[in-house]
């Protein structure tokens, strides 16, 4: 599961490197997968959105087994 979900934000991480930021896999605990935001997305307002609208939407659709996202 692990590698799924790092094929995944491989996908994204450019996405967010465009806009100054970057993501980071801390873990995978019980389905949650556990992200580190940085650089300009460590301090967006719009994080949390990024979060569950791109990131946690995405590794849900090609890794059923992850229950939720979470930022560290």
């Amino acid at each position: 599961m692990k590698e799924q979900v790092e094929a995944v934000i491989g996908e994204i991480r450019p996405l967010l490197q465009g806009d100054g930021g970057d993501i980071e896999l801390v873990g995978i605990e019980d389905g949650v997968v556990k992200v580190r935001l940085r650089g300009a997305c460590a301090g967006c307002p719009g994080a949390q959105m990024t979060l569950k609208m791109a990131v946690e939407r995405r590794i849900k659709a090609r890794v059923p087994e992850v229950q939720r996202v979470e930022s560290v």
